[in-house]
């Protein structure tokens, strides 16, 4: 099958301003994508959508494409990143004739992945029967156990209430974090569909110290600690 590597980093990041070039380790955030990226045998280009000049520097440095400006309309808060696959997608099918089975996207959040794990999705996704394989990690809560959501009066409640009484967290039914190590699609899935969840998904579970993601100085100061200590 034949993938390309995208790599989404826009320019306008709240949380932690500037961070998919902030360096890590002595590495732009998008470069320990992009380097991950590089190592991944089976994939054929790695491109990044972003709508920063500053960011697709670093990007090229790296080693990776940026055949294209993504859209304002594209790069704001609000914007899903289903559709920044997809424009990603129709831009090097229609403005370069090339036909791509799948995407492996590689968030920048998530700098401490490793290219088994990458490998692992891409394993799964070959196996057949799956328009997408996300990676998730083990939760520490449970919505049927210690997540709760506030009534219009103010009262708390679990989240799900279970049909019984669950005394441990351990008797609860399994439940994952969604993480962004990595996503594996097939190309039609998101030119047909409007989200991940609407095809057939499966998951690889990532230990918890690869899957940290990166959205706040906090998370960036652990990401620190977890590589300087690694």
């Amino acid at each position: 099958m034949k993938y390309i590597v995208l790599i989404c980093a826009r320019g306008g990041s709240k949380g932690l301003p500037g961070k998919n070039i902030k360096p890590l380790n002595g590495i732009p955030l998008i470069g320990w994508s992009i380097n991950i990226a590089k190592q991944i045998d089976r994939v054929s280009r790695i491109i990044v959508s972003t709508d920063s000049e500053e960011i697709a520097k670093v990007a090229l440095k790296y080693g990776a494409e940026v055949p294209f400006m993504r859209p304002k309309d594209l790069a704001q808060d609000d914007s899903p990143e289903w559709l920044v696959w997809r424009h990603a997608i129709k831009y090097v099918e229609s403005h370069e004739g090339e036909d791509i089975d799948a995407i492996v996207v590689l968030p920048v959040t998530a700098p401490l992945r490793s290219v088994k794990d990458v490998d692992t999705c891409i394993d799964l996704f070959e196996e057949g029967g799956v328009d997408s394989v996300i990676t998730v990690s083990e939760a520490n809560r449970s919505p049927y156990f210690n997540m709760t959501v506030n009534d219009d009066s103010g009262y708390a409640s679990l989240v799900i209430s279970p049909e019984n009484q669950i005394i441990r967290r351990q008797d609860a039914p399994e439940v994952f974090d969604m993480t962004t190590v990595a996503y594996v699609v097939n190309t039609n899935a998101v030119k047909l569909s409007n989200g991940v969840f609407k095809g057939k998904v499966k998951s690889i579970v990532i230990p918890q110290e690869r899957s940290i993601d990166i959205d706040t100085l906090l998370d960036f100061k652990i990401a620190e600690c977890l590589i300087l200590n690694g």
